[in-house]
């Protein structure tokens, strides 16, 4: 204390003073004013409080101390909400525990440490995981952080959940990608159907005549075999051609009320003899089901077509599961229509991403040399959709098929 009272915090040191004779008789008093040391260091002290009070107030933030070897040294309130561990739980465990299994095997912890201390920082987005196991898209910093002799002490990590944006993103991606395949398949079936349609025409006038020449030609057992290899060739071709036109959605169509499930259950002899003695055949077609509009035998051939193809995916036979069911909302893409949903199963092969979709492209086929035309799924997808409903493939490798 000062004459007039005013405190200060000072630093003493007091020494005793002997004679020659050892004997005590006084002491030495230094003090010294350490007042500016000491407000300097109750600021600091209330600085760190408060930056303390922020970190730990930001919640949408996970933000962590890491030692230098990547243990959590702190832990604020943003990091338990987003990655569910208490400070008790996870302050000295090693912060490789966020990550997924297949990025701790591939040193992807280690490496993020590294690159923080050669590039200065570290930032990428990817894929962590929760305490309970969940995982999250995250935005993650790391940024080395020094010493006054410039010794790394540790890291600062921020980590920021991005999951609601990145499924925002693979939603417009996906809806991107629909769109592009609608306009691809659009500007295909007018090409194909424009293409079809002149042939279907060309193929008509060729096969008028070769009918006439055929009538008209004096029985000639060199010549007659030939004339009919050319009128089965042009059969061929006409066939060929109303697929595309199938396709192109550009064929007549007949529409009528069709029980789904009567229909299919007529079929089952005839499925079982095309389909052969390797394949075994179930069905859930309930009774009840509305009727649709629809050619019947359009329909028919377009089961056909799919059991067909549910079969060349089972190697050594297998089993195919027709069923019927009433649509729910989630099917209903126009928001007020009925619909009937018609699925023809496999476990067969299955597709992988690439070739499942250009499934329904025409001429694309994964058959061998002469085993297929690539139609058969384009013109189910071109008789659905000339018909009012759609055409939906999902599948798996080594699990199967559904369409």
């Amino acid at each position: 204390m000062r004459k007039d009272g005013s405190r200060f915090w000072g630093a003493a040191i007091i020494n005793p003073i002997l004679d020659h004779t050892g004997e005590l008789i006084g002491f030495a008093n230094i003090t010294r004013d350490l007042t500016a040391r000491q407000a300097a260091e109750d600021e600091l002290r209330r600085s760190e409080q408060q930056f303390r009070r922020l970190v730990q107030s930001v919640t949408d933030y996970a933000i962590f101390l890491l030692d230098p070897q990547g243990r959590v040294s702190s832990w604020n309130s943003g990091a338990q909400k987003i990655k569910g561990y208490r400070p008790n739980e996870i302050i000295g465990r090693h912060f490789g525990v966020f990550y997924t299994a297949d990025d701790q095997q591939q040193g992807e912890p280690a490496r993020a440490l590294d690159l923080a201390v050669q590039n200065g920082k570290y930032e990428k987005e990817g894929w962590r995981v929760r305490k309970n196991g969940d995982v999250f898209w995250a935005n993650v910093v790391i940024d080395p952080v020094y010493d006054e002799d410039g010794s790394l002490v540790g890291f600062a990590k921020v980590t920021r959940d991005m999951t609601d944006a990145k499924k925002a993103q693979i939603e417009v991606e996906r809806t991107r990608e629909a769109l592009l395949q609608s306009q691809k398949m659009e500007a295909v079936g007018q090409l194909t159907g424009g293409v079809a349609h002149d042939f279907n025409n060309l193929l008509t006038a060729i096969l008028g005549g070769l009918e006439i020449v055929q009538r008209r030609l004096r029985p000639d057992a060199n010549i007659a075999p030939l004339l009919e290899n050319a009128i089965q060739a042009a059969l061929r071709g006409r066939a060929l051609t109303q697929r595309m036109l199938a396709f192109a959605r550009r064929q007549n169509l007949k529409p009528e009320a069709v029980e789904v499930s009567a229909l299919v259950r007529g079929m089952t002899d005839l499925l079982q003899r095309t389909l052969g003695p390797l394949v075994a055949i179930q069905t859930d077609l309930p009774a009840g089901l509305d009727t649709v509009m629809a050619d019947e035998n359009h329909l028919e051939l377009a089961i056909l077509n799919l059991a067909m193809n549910a079969r060349d995916a089972t190697v050594d036979g297998g089993t195919i599961r027709i069923a019927a069911r009433a649509a729910d909302a989630a099917g209903d893409k126009s928001g007020h229509r009925k619909f009937v949903c018609l699925s023809v199963t496999d476990d067969g092969a299955g597709m992988d991403a690439a070739t499942l979709s250009r499934a329904m492209e025409p001429f694309f086929t994964t058959k061998d040399v002469g085993k297929g035309t690539g139609l058969g799924l384009s013109m189910v997808h071109g008789f659905a959709q000339q018909s009012g409903g759609y055409l939906t493939i999902e599948s798996q490798p080594g699990i199967g098929t559904v369409a």
